[in-house]
């Protein structure tokens, strides 16, 4: 038995050198992972989300190195994380993002991307065009879940928006939709996180200064139980707010606003890396690699994990 080295999670973060190469099932693919991101679903599973064991990670950018798909081989790539059963009614809707038997890549019942190796269906790979570098391919996955928004909400371009969070999310998030309306506020508590979303004409609130309530769409990406809360404070009535925040409240949240203001709320989670591979190859200047805020070598990952929930990191990259 093939094995490589990994960081595992079993109770405890642990790198090990031993790890079981992935089996390749017809048509899926080999990939040899060259960086690998650390997401807070990686820190949540360290809490016990969804109970999962394995090896961790779902962010990455590697290269094929075996598939029966001989076309596939040497390919630059990134990879959708939700490997679908392809028979159930969602899935024939097109819908495989939600399948209910569905595996996620270092999530559900999926050997992660932190290893030497990872495997998944040919139909979740993208090739990497040569245009996008290593540092901007590796934030494909975070930016698709921004992109959703736009493929979730119709917007004319003449809306205010407000994005609260000045995490990684957040400030994808304002990103993506500086792309298609021109009034965009990113809200959040860090000055130096906020000097680095700077771009085009977005406009920004530190603790909440000089914001004022009745944005047309208010994006919580907080990460906070309380995001929720400012986020039908600040939107307008009948307007829309999208959750990007996967967190489980602790005690009670009081909903009447949603109610007297006829407000519409959508939740947001993973989006279609060809959207983000396209705004990518459209909006070259859109400075991504700003992002990446530390990078350890894959033996170091337990240093890597520290950064990451320091609160100081935006993105955490592990170099094989």
């Amino acid at each position: 038995m093939e094995t490589m080295q990994a960081v595992v999670f079993d109770g405890e973060l642990r790198y090990v050198r031993d790890w079981p190469r992935p089996r390749v099932k017809p048509g899926w693919a080999l990939i040899r992972v060259q960086l690998a991101g650390v997401c807070k679903t990686d820190l949540e599973i360290m809490k016990g989300y969804r109970g999962y064991r394995g090896v961790l990670g779902h962010e990455f950018l590697g290269q094929v190195e075996s598939c029966n798909d001989p076309a596939w081989t040497g390919k630059r790539v990134v990879g959708e994380i939700n490997a679908a059963c392809g028979v159930c009614d969602w899935c024939a809707r097109g819908l495989g993002r939600h399948c209910p038997d569905r595996t996620t890549l270092g999530i559900v019942n999926h050997d992660g991307c932190m290893a030497g190796y990872c495997a998944l269906p040919v139909e979740n790979l993208h090739i990497v065009d040569s245009v996008i570098s290593d540092d901007r391919a590796i934030l494909t996955e975070p930016l698709a879940a921004a992109c959703e928004i736009l493929e979730q909400i119709s917007l004319t371009g003449k809306e205010r928006v407000i994005v609260l969070g000045d995490g990684r999310l957040g400030i994808l998030c304002a990103w993506a939709l500086a792309t298609a309306v021109p009034d965009v506020t990113l809200a959040g508590h860090h000055q130096e996180k906020l000097a680095i979303a700077r771009w085009r004409d977005i406009k920004f609130s530190l603790r909440g200064e000089g914001i004022i309530p009745g944005a047309d769409l208010v994006v919580d990406a907080t990460g906070s139980g309380k995001g929720m809360s400012k986020a039908m404070e600040l939107c307008r009535p009948r307007g829309t707010i999208v959750l990007k925040s996967t967190v489980a409240l602790q005690g009670e949240i009081n909903l009447a606003p949603l109610v007297i203001k006829e407000l519409t709320v959508t939740g947001s989670r993973c989006g279609r890396f060809s959207h983000a591979l396209i705004m990518m190859r459209t909006f070259q200047d859109m400075p991504l690699n700003r992002l990446i805020t530390h990078r350890f070598p894959l033996h170091q990952a337990e240093q890597a994990f520290a950064a990451a929930r320091s609160g100081k990191a935006l993105k955490v990259v592990l170099e094989l």
